[in-house]
């Protein structure tokens, strides 16, 4: 009996082996797919990871934990004579100074490098933007240093400065980027009776803790604020107010530190909490500058204070009794308590690397309204200015911290 055959038409064979083809296609693309999937999601996470390591840089490092290095190759950053709008009170070498060391330390935090300061990318990131200075004399040094620093590479011609109400408000302007630096004198960030910018010495300093719409409206449209405010708390008592300068009816008293201290930085806090464009507005604030009035706190002679130092303190740690670690800490908590409403205040903290630089003010060699008299020269013990920064110098520091921070942002 003949076996039947079954016999398969060629079509099927072609139809079968089409089909093949077709099944090891697309299991092909599913595997690629799953392939270029994964990588891409690792090359997209690793993409992430960079963009967020460069954004964690200053909380991966911390760049106030240093120390002091000669530096007279890349430091300073700027001359003195080349600043178009250096101040005399900080131009320690016109008046003077011959000892120019100071302007060659360069601070190198422990962990990490501290980036070099790059004017023309800072005022890129300021192009129509308004980066304010408020507070004290200290404050206003930084945004003297600030000026220098970017004046250095702006072509003469394309930038101006201009001073407005009664020299409280000064505007340093980079006309190309349509930039502004700017600097507001409101040396207690509350108002009181020191606010006049030349008449502000007074033996009864008196605040109004609960009155800072004088100065604020002009920090309301700032991109970028920098405050500071220590050195004219430094007293055990204060007067407040309760009430207006321009009414008889105030009510006023005695309040000790640091309480008094705490009332104004609760103003200022709960100002910024509501005015302030949390989209927009980036906000700093600058630790306490260190004072070097007694020689005695780092084993010089009793009775002695900056004058005739030539460099800085060598001992890591070092904290001179004019620093308050009570004050700090109403600034750390205030801080703190903002970032908990949703607002971020960043810290600047040049208080311990400030410290160490014991030979960098002014001393003798400056010009407030003029320049010292012989007979005041010749006492440096009384006439010494352990407060303020000379030009190169430390607030130029102070700006690198700054800086890096903005660009970080």
């Amino acid at each position: 009996m003949a076996t039947k055959q079954l016999m398969v038409p060629a079509t099927w064979g072609i139809r079968s082996s089409f089909h093949s083809l077709i099944a090891l296609l697309v299991a092909f693309l599913v595997i690629a797919s799953i392939y270029v999937t994964q990588n891409s999601g690792v090359l997209v996470e690793d993409r992430t990871s960079k963009s967020k390591s460069s954004g964690d840089y200053l909380s991966r490092c911390n760049l106030f934990s240093g120390k002091w290095v000669f530096d007279n190759k890349s430091y300073p950053l700027y001359k003195e004579k080349e600043c178009t709008f250096m101040s005399d009170q900080l131009a320690c070498e016109k008046f003077g100074r011959k000892d120019l060391n100071y302007q060659n330390w360069r601070w190198q935090p422990h962990q990490c490098d501290l980036p070099r300061f790059n004017a023309t990318l800072l005022l890129e990131r300021l192009r129509n933007k308004r980066l304010m200075f408020v507070g004290d004399s200290l404050n206003r040094g930084q945004w003297v240093s600030m000026v220098c620093l970017v004046d250095s590479v702006i072509p003469p011609g394309l930038q101006s400065m201009h001073q407005h109400r009664n020299g409280s408000l000064h505007i340093f302007k980079a006309i190309e980027y349509n930039a502004t630096i700017e600097f507001y004198w409101a040396p207690l960030l509350v108002e009181s009776n020191s606010d006049d910018p030349v008449y502000h010495r007074v033996d009864d300093r008196t605040v109004r803790v609960q009155g800072i719409e004088k100065h604020a409206r002009h920090w309301t449209d700032a991109d970028i604020l920098v405050f500071n405010t220590y050195l004219w708390w430094r007293r055990a008592q204060m007067t407040v107010l309760w009430g207006s300068f321009e009414r008889p009816d105030g009510i006023y008293k005695r309040v000790d530190m640091p309480r008094v201290y705490e009332m104004a930085l609760k103003t200022w806090s709960d100002w910024l909490e509501v005015h302030v464009n949390r989209t927009k507005t980036q906000m700093f604030f600058v630790s306490m500058s260190p004072t070097h009035q007694k020689a005695l706190e780092w084993g010089g002679d009793g009775g002695q204070n900056c004058y005739n130092e030539t460099e800085p303190i060598f001992k890591e740690g070092y904290r001179g009794e004019a620093s308050c670690p009570e004050i700090m800490r109403v600034v750390e908590k205030t801080l703190d308590d903002l970032r908990t409403r949703g607002l971020n205040v960043q810290m600047i903290n040049i208080t311990q690397l400030s410290e160490y630089r014991k030979e960098g003010h002014p001393s003798i060699y400056r010009k407030q309204w003029e320049p010292l008299k012989e007979e005041q020269v010749s006492k440096p013990s009384g006439y010494a200015d352990c407060i303020h920064w000379c030009l190169p110098g430390v607030p130029d520091v102070w700006n690198e911290l700054l800086y890096a921070s903005i660009i970080n942002l």
